[in-house]
């Protein structure tokens, strides 16, 4: 079937149109942000995120109480306009408490996301740039280390070194950065080969270079969403520990173990259980709401 050519008309030139941008230009990151605004349930998550930080770390500064202070005559007491979220059986302040665990397993999640980030995203990075006997020998590690229960090596850990902070973050960091650095190691095998790192490579980029300014940039979406992940885990992982008895020394107090020390007296006084677990739910739901939100904003699928 033809078609007549008179049914086709020019369209007349006009010069200021020509100049106009009918959609601004916008970046990866750009597009990434606003696609992530449309998410009301993410930017829920993450407004309830910025709001428990705050109060984690200005709460417990500007309360007359300290997390450690014995008030033996307000033993139990129950929430009221003094005491916030009541006291615990030694009269200590349950509202400066719980901030400040709060602030002890938000430390401990973010420190211990850290450690993850540098040691799998640099492990994974190298081990898919090489690939060959490199990368079958470092996934041999990663296989070896991966079989030893987690639980295990944080009760050793716990037992040499004793509780403490720094051993809770170094029992996570032994075997967490495990998921990352295969992560990472399937988003650089999917990269290492297209035209941009060749084209680096041919103009004499180092592996260093092309590894840490080419492959790990453009693998930054799907790494900061797995970290979204890691900080809950961590907080997690920490407050099993503290709830057997084996995290933060005492008097210091993390959500762990108000959760644990609560559970104990539910019954009696379940005030002591209530608070902690509700500032404990609301930081893992915002992490996991942001965590989803951030994975169909940088997703390059769901882009419209």
């Amino acid at each position: 079937m033809s078609i007549a050519k008179e049914r086709f008309q020019p369209l007349a030139k006009d010069s200021q149109s020509m100049d106009v941008v009918v959609r601004p230009s916008i970046n990866f990151w750009q597009d990434a942000w606003r696609r992530l605004k449309k998410n009301k349930l993410a930017m829920a998550g993450l407004i309830i995120l910025v709001l428990l930080l705050l109060m984690a770390i200005f709460a417990p500064l500007f309360s007359k109480f300290s997390y450690y202070t014995q008030y033996l005559d307000d033993r139990n007491v129950r929430p009221n306009g003094v005491n916030f979220f009541g006291t615990d059986e030694f009269g200590r302040d349950l509202w400066t408490r719980v901030w400040w665990g709060a602030r002890i397993s938000l430390l401990i999640g973010f420190v211990a996301a850290a450690m993850d980030l540098v040691i799998g995203v640099l492990y994974g990075g190298i081990s898919a740039y090489y690939g060959g006997k490199v990368d079958d020998v470092m996934q041999r590690i990663i296989e070896i280390i991966y079989s030893i229960p987690f639980l295990l090596v944080a009760i050793l850990l716990l037992m040499i070194m004793g509780p403490g902070i720094f051993t809770i973050v170094l029992a996570y960091a032994v075997t967490g950065w495990v998921n990352m650095a295969r992560l990472v190691r399937g988003q650089v095998l999917a990269l290492k080969e297209q035209e941009f790192v060749l084209a680096a490579r041919t103009l004499g980029g180092s592996p260093a270079r092309l590894i840490l300014k080419h492959l790990i940039p453009n693998a930054l979406g799907i790494i900061i969403v797995q970290i979204t992940f890691t900080v809950p885990n961590a907080i997690f992982f920490e407050s099993f520990l503290s709830f057997l008895g084996l995290g933060i020394r005492v008097p210091m107090a993390s959500l762990g173990y108000l959760l644990s020390d609560g559970a104990n007296v539910l019954l009696d006084h379940p005030h002591r259980l209530i608070f902690p677990t509700l500032v404990f739910s609301l930081i893992l739901l915002s992490f996991n709401l942001l965590g989803d939100g951030l994975r169909d904003a940088l997703d390059p699928k769901m882009r419209k």
